[in-house]
């Protein structure tokens, strides 16, 4: 019979889950809500609300994420990818060069940093050589999640499983432990992208070399009909149907003119609401007599620089994302101007500047390039532009040599991986490779904070005998099976419910659930653990369950169909290969 403690944990269980996939609060909020819930209903107690963040793997994954930024500014990736891209000429031969590179980076960083690094130069290579860089994207997307598979610091499910592992049989999961059934994986998800997924990848036009780097969609921008405008006068349909330029409205005296709005006659100071590509845009400029609301190219700068334009995506978590453009107040606090945005698959309704901003847009800023620079990084927005800096031998290899360090301590078990990788912060602190304050900016704090509350629910659902009850559900619902056949239902359980979920979120519901089934079944609970690990991590289907997928969704010019139609397969084929391999490596 279900006690208080058991139905209580449960509902506040459903809840975080339904938050999580209602998506309106951000998830370290729902997560850190969730875990006060669980204190004030007597769940938790205080001491241990808090314990959580004081977990090796809150700490590894804290660590991994500085070592990360450290090598991205070493500027190591950018040397290696340079000399492997430029190596090859052909399509096809940079789309194995992206997807290798990538899958190779996310074995032993982020991988959300790992395809941060390879985007900028994958936009610029698509560019440089005439084809659209959707070719590119989704594969490499993919090929970081397989990637971060095959190590312990891969990924974040990885950590919170061998956190999992320790507390039922005493023993974590090494740094390699994770290799023989996430190579597999990598390997013959790679073999599936090159051979048969990319073909599933949607049409997209060829590009000229002059054109922009990528298909960011059609942007939304503002522009005001000066006085001496040639559209004084003109139907807004005839206006339309001669630049090639959706009018999504019309804004005039502060107000927005309703009613028929293809035969609204336009007047000078009109806001024009437009949705159009770039040079559609530019042309409309010049022949128009328009000007773009927010562009201030014709203001002189204190610094006497010239103002440039830089394209930038919102990363999540980024500070932009869920304001506007008018509550940021970029002019004020940066010195630059977003001038227009462009939001894949959706447009931007009323004013640009009352928009709020998501995850995945594309960003127009305009400002001096020092400045744009500096906003964008403060803002957490990700640069779609290749660079192009020198750096010393030194400074490359530096930050190479003390992450090999801890890589060796770590896997010969010398010292935890915690340890370990928080020595290799401190030594790149005091080496000078990263400055301390940019320590504290490389770590993604509401990823640190749904670890640190999500880990005493998990030990909550167990405490209480929650994962016990449902395990004995799952397992009478199930009948009598065999260890493969619960398997599967738990791998395919687990990769179902990572679209709508955060993988760490999924990690830290579904472990405890798993380690009950198999002491029900007199099993070892390596197989099953490693299979919500893999489960947790494979997101083919949705741009929206993983921060890679949301990342590429407007550089790449993808539609959400594409995703299940490249992902689908790949996801089958990860399922037939764990299950193969996953009792072979760890036998029930």
């Amino acid at each position: 019979m279900m006690t208080w403690e058991q139905g209580t944990i449960l509902a506040v269980l459903g809840g975080t889950l339904a938050m999580f996939v209602w998506d309106r609060w951000r998830y370290d909020v729902v997560a850190l809500t969730s875990l006060m819930a669980c204190v004030v209903l007597g769940l938790i107690g205080p001491d241990a609300a808090f314990a959580g963040f004081s977990n090796p793997a809150v700490i590894t994954v804290a660590a991994v994420l500085v070592i990360s930024r450290a090598l991205a500014r070493s500027g190591a990736v950018d040397v290696l990818a340079g000399k492997l891209i430029g190596a090859s000429s052909s399509q096809f031969a940079h789309l194995v060069s992206f997807s290798v590179l990538g899958a190779l980076l996310s074995c032993f960083m982020n991988n959300v940093g790992a395809l941060a690094l390879m985007l900028p130069v994958a936009l610029s290579t698509a560019r440089r050589h005439g084809y659209s860089p959707g070719f590119l994207l989704m594969p490499l997307s993919f090929a970081t999640l397989l990637g971060g598979m095959t190590t312990l610091i891969g990924t974040p499910p990885n950590l919170l499983i061998s956190d999992f592992r320790a507390e039922a049989t005493g023993e974590r999961f090494l740094l390699f432990d994770f290799a023989p059934t996430g190579l597999a994986l990598t390997a013959s998800g790679l073999a599936y992208l090159l051979l048969v997924g990319w073909r599933f990848l949607p049409a997209h036009r060829e590009v000229a070399a002059h054109e922009p780097p990528f298909e960011v969609g059609d942007y939304v921008t503002e522009a005001r009909v000066v006085p001496a405008s040639g559209l004084i006068g003109l139907d807004a349909g005839r206006f339309e149907a001669e630049s090639g330029i959706v009018l999504l409205g019309i804004v005039r005296d502060g107000r927005r003119v309703f009613g028929r709005l293809q035969e609204a006659v336009l007047q000078a100071d009109d806001i024009l609401l437009l949705q159009a590509d770039t040079a559609a845009l530019e042309r409309a400029i010049e022949e128009n007599g328009l000007e773009l609301v927010e562009r201030r190219s014709g203001t002189p700068q204190p610094d006497g620089g010239e103002l440039g334009l830089m394209e930038a995506v919102v990363l999540p978590n980024a500070v932009v994302q869920g304001s506007s453009p008018l509550s940021l107040d970029l002019r004020r606090r940066y010195g630059v101007t977003l001038v227009a945005a462009a939001r894949q698959g959706r447009r931007f309704e009323g004013r640009l500047r009352e928009a709020t901003l998501s995850a995945g847009d594309v960003v127009l800023l305009e400002g001096e390039p020092t400045r744009l620079r500096a906003a964008i990084a403060d803002l957490g927005c990700l640069p779609l532009a290749d660079r192009r800096l020198a750096f010393e031998a030194r400074r490359v290899a530096v930050p190479i040599a003390l992450f090999a360090v801890g890589i060796v301590l770590a896997a010969s078990g010398l010292l935890a991986a915690a340890a370990a990788f928080t020595g290799v912060v401190l030594a790149m602190v005091l080496v000078r490779v990263i400055r301390p304050a940019q320590v504290y900016d490389s770590i993604d704090w509401p990823v640190i904070v749904l670890l640190g509350a999500m880990i005493p629910l998990g030990d909550a659902l167990q405490d209480t005998g929650a994962a016990r009850l449902i395990a004995g559900s799952i397992l009478m619902i199930s009948g009598e099976v065999g260890p493969l056949v619960m398997l599967t239902v738990v791998l395919m359980m687990t990769m179902a419910i990572t679209p709508v979920l955060n993988n760490a979120a999924t990690v830290v519901i579904m472990a405890p659930i798993v380690i009950s089934i198999a002491a029900r079944m007199g099993a070892s609970p390596d197989p099953f653990l490693i299979a919500v690990a893999i489960g947790a991590s494979c997101d083919f289907l949705t741009p929206f369950g993983h921060h890679n997928n949301t990342i590429i969704l407007g550089p790449g010019g993808y539609r959400f169909g594409d995703f299940w139609r490249v992902g689908l397969g790949l996801e089958l084929v990860v399922i037939v290969v764990a299950l193969l391999v996953i009792p072979a490596v760890w036998p029930f």
